[in-house]
């Protein structure tokens, strides 16, 4: 039942059109398409015109497949692996109607593909991963053998998928509701707001977390009563923050094994307590100080109070940390939180100077 494990092709159509639709406003070369129009069952539209850069020749689609993967790999996994690139689309492949291991990966830019390939044979987990160079072909190939069954109603797949929206009002309620797809940074209070209509505390919200300690995209809810859960099954594929969120009926069983597979990380929901440091995620491979100082535009930041980190290669890692003058200053700074520089959107935590001082030393 869990989204990370072997149901990947039931659902796989709405997680497509959720991911793209949160990736559009930055996927510079290629125009995401709202339907499955270019090619049978694609989520993508290529549309070379708009890639700047190349006049006379049309770029590589930035595709790359991963073999290898562990059984119980998740999106949020491989976004960690390829942390620091633009991903568009995540698609994972079936045999025999079970997760095969494998994985098409989108990237935002034909240049990011030299830097997935950098990642191959490093693991996930206890797997190494290979990563290849892959083709627009193969990727919608793939996409029209794991989608297009779901809408032509192919009874392997599509007679699943058309029922499952319903199936869900079939299932018992137990007051426990399971939210999937919830955006990594989410916190209790966030899920508090998403069902302002019921009174929860926090100790019946857990969030979950994988083996990690990072957040899987999923949470629980215990409500007052089944009453209570089968009426907040209105929320079902509303949005929090940028996400839209499926809800399912749980058991008990079910949260406690979810909750039992990940490492506690309870300092998530906990009040952030800012020091006066901010780190941004996110950022442009090719961003600079300067275009930091200009993020941050109305706060008075010294060079020397900006790092932007690298990996162990020399290469930079997409993330940068920011001293600010006064605490006051990097609370008020938090506004700046999923604000654009460039082409991307930015996220803001409150961090440390112990984190900073750790990132910096992995680095070259």
């Amino acid at each position: 039942m869990y989204y990370h494990r072997t149901g990947y092709g039931d659902e796989i159509a709405p997680k497509r059109q959720r991911l793209t639709d949160h990736a559009s406003p930055y996927y510079g070369g290629y125009r995401v398409s709202p339907t499955y129009g270019a090619g049978p069952g694609s989520s993508f539209m290529y549309n070379p015109t708009q890639y700047s850069g190349h006049s006379s020749h049309v770029p590589p689609f930035p595709v790359v497949r991963l073999r290898g993967l562990p059984f119980d790999c998740t999106e949020a996994d491989i976004v960690d692996f390829f942390s620091g690139l633009d991903i568009v689309d995540i698609l994972f492949l079936h045999k025999g109607g079970r997760f095969s291991g494998e994985a098409f990966c989108v990237l935002g830019y034909p240049t990011q593909v030299d830097f997935a390939l950098q990642r191959n044979k490093q693991n996930i987990g206890r797997r190494y991963v290979e990563v290849f160079r892959s083709k627009r072909h193969d990727y919608y190939k793939a996409i029209a053998y794991e989608v297009s069954d779901t809408q032509s109603g192919s009874p392997r797949r599509g007679s699943r998928a058309r029922s499952h929206d319903e199936g869900k009002d079939l299932l018992e309620h137990t007051g426990i509701l399971r939210l999937r797809g919830l955006p990594f940074s989410a916190r209790r209070d966030d899920i508090k707001k998403f069902f302002k209509d019921f009174v929860l505390a926090d100790d019946v919200i857990h969030i979950t977390y994988n083996s990690s300690g990072r957040p899987s995209g999923d949470a629980f809810v215990e409500f007052a009563s089944a009453e209570d859960s089968k009426s907040a099954m209105a929320k079902d594929k509303m949005t929090l923050g940028s996400r839209y969120v499926e809800l399912f009926p749980a058991t008990r069983e079910e949260m406690d094994e979810a909750i039992a597979g990940g490492r506690p990380n309870d300092d998530v929901n906990e009040p952030v307590k800012h020091t006066g440091i901010i780190k941004m995620r996110g950022l442009p491979f090719s961003a600079t100080k300067e275009d930091v100082t200009e993020f941050f535009n109305g706060f008075v930041l010294k060079e020397d109070s900006i790092h932007i980190t690298f990996n162990p290669n020399g290469r930079p890692t997409g993330e940068a940390f920011v001293e600010f003058a006064s605490v006051e200053d990097s609370e008020a700074a938090m506004e700046k939180d999923r604000k654009t520089l460039g082409s991307r959107y930015i996220e803001l935590f409150a961090s440390s100077q112990e984190e900073l001082s750790e990132a910096l030393s992995k680095g070259r």
